[in-house]
């Protein structure tokens, strides 16, 4: 496999990636001072709550102090909807972005325009370190509209000094033709609605590495690395990661570099983090695996103090940026963990064992039912087109063998013929949980 060469250009760089670790610190403190403060300030849940701990912006004066400081959940944002997490008038926000509300309440976060220039710069910064040069075409199929994706990679693009194709998702067939016509060098999109385009251009007839694209910006979703292999393979291009969240402000939070592709590498001068063990609560040791919990330092509208992810991760020295810490690639959510008979199971394991069986496509799903008193995990999988429905039993062992024998649990195996697996414009929907209908 020969990829595209790309020169990693730190002539690009800016200040902040240049910052040697102990001028970072520093900075960090200053920000992080300042973002409680704000916080305190200007929105009345973090006063009430820091004055319930007995915590003032004053005894702030280390950054191990952040410890002192409440979590945000999810559940924060939804008790202060609409804008109640806001810390200036709402007439000063430029922007309101929300999340879909499928589980409750929306989330809402708003922006200055100092924090929309703030987010432009971080995802142009994001682009550089994937390889993405000025002048460049690229090909935006994140969704436009509240969800943060499309309108923050698309600022960035354009940062840059890009062009940006605002394709958004869905309209497969139109993708393609655009990628066909326009010639982009980059695409930004989830992971699996890029795999579900990479079936459609084979069924085309087209060969998927003939494509102009030199490089792929993948997040929105967890992605494996076998996975980044199969994407590479296929289309001859460089598969990076990309990560964001709308509550810290989107996509541009951390992104991989192209030259090591070893992990995110956090934009530490905005968002500083912690690991933290999801149960007790309490940080864990440098290295270990554990939930991310993020603090948005910089953001005017919306200074987010020590929000809990649920994204499981571990925190790794810098090397792309040397002084900005990496996040080895997230492994799933807390809050995505399945118990199956006491033993935790999470999606990326059952991708990980779907990519290596031979004969299946990578689309798959969880289901959890309880038919009895016992939790039953179902996976269903896809076979790849032409293959001998006889060979279906055999492949539904080998994974149902790997499953038990790599994770250590029973699970029923069942497969699909071509397309029996729904497709997604947006994140795959990995977990179907049918307990409650039970």
């Amino acid at each position: 496999m020969s990829l595209p060469q790309i020169d990693p250009a730190p002539e690009l760089f800016d200040d902040a990636e240049r910052w040697s670790v102990d001028q970072l610190r520093a900075e960090q403190l200053t920000r992080l001072q300042s973002c409680v403060r704000r916080a305190y300030e200007g929105v009345p849940h973090y006063r009430t709550d820091m004055a319930a701990r007995g915590v003032h912006p004053d005894d702030i004066r280390s950054l191990d102090d952040i410890r002192l400081l409440p979590f945000t959940t999810k559940a924060t944002l939804r008790d202060n909807y609409p804008f109640g997490m806001f810390a200036v008038p709402r007439e000063q926000c430029v922007r309101v972005h929300a999340s879909s509300g499928t589980t409750g309440r929306p989330t809402v976060v708003g922006y200055t325009r100092q924090d929309i220039e703030i987010w432009a710069d971080l995802v142009a910064r994001s682009l550089r370190a994937a390889g993405v040069r000025p002048g460049q075409i690229v090909h935006n199929a994140y969704g436009y509209g509240l969800f943060t994706g499309g309108l923050g990679a698309h600022y960035g693009i354009e940062r840059l000094g890009c062009t940006v194709i605002p394709m958004s998702g869905g309209q497969t067939e139109k993708q393609i033709q655009l990628i066909q016509d326009f010639r982009p060098d980059a695409i930004m999109v989830t992971p699996s609605y890029f795999l579900a385009m990479i079936d459609h251009v084979k069924e085309l007839g087209l060969d998927p590495s003939e494509t102009s694209l030199k490089i792929g910006i993948f997040g929105a979703e967890p992605w494996t690395q076998a996975m980044r292999e199969e994407i590479e393979a296929e289309c001859q291009m460089h598969a990076t990661d990309i990560f964001g969240l709308s509550e810290m402000m989107g996509p541009g939070v951390a992104q991989e570099c192209v030259e090591t592709k070893d992990g995110l590498t956090l934009w530490e001068d905005h968002f500083y983090p912690e690991i933290i063990d999801p149960i007790t609560e309490e940080p864990v040791a440098d290295g270990e695996e554990g939930e991310l919990v993020l603090t948005a330092m910089t953001r005017e509208a919306m200074p987010v103090l020590r929000y809990r992810t649920r994204d499981l991760t571990r925190l790794l020295p810098g090397t792309g940026r040397p002084s900005m810490r990496r996040l080895a690639k997230i492994t799933g959510r807390s809050d995505d963990l399945m118990i199956v008979r006491g033993v935790n199971v999470f999606p990326t394991q059952i991708e990980e064992i779907v990519l290596k069986v031979e004969g299946l496509t990578p689309h798959f799903q969880c289901i959890l039912t309880r038919p009895g008193r016992m939790d039953q995990l179902t996976v269903n999988c896809e076979a790849v087109p032409g293959l001998d429905p006889g060979r279906y039993a055999v492949i539904a062992r080998e994974v149902s063998h790997q499953i038990k024998s790599r994770i250590g649990t029973s699970a029923q195996v069942v497969i699909l013929g071509e397309g029996g697996i729904e497709r997604s414009v947006g994140k795959a929907r990995r977990i179907v949980d049918q307990r409650e209908k039970g």
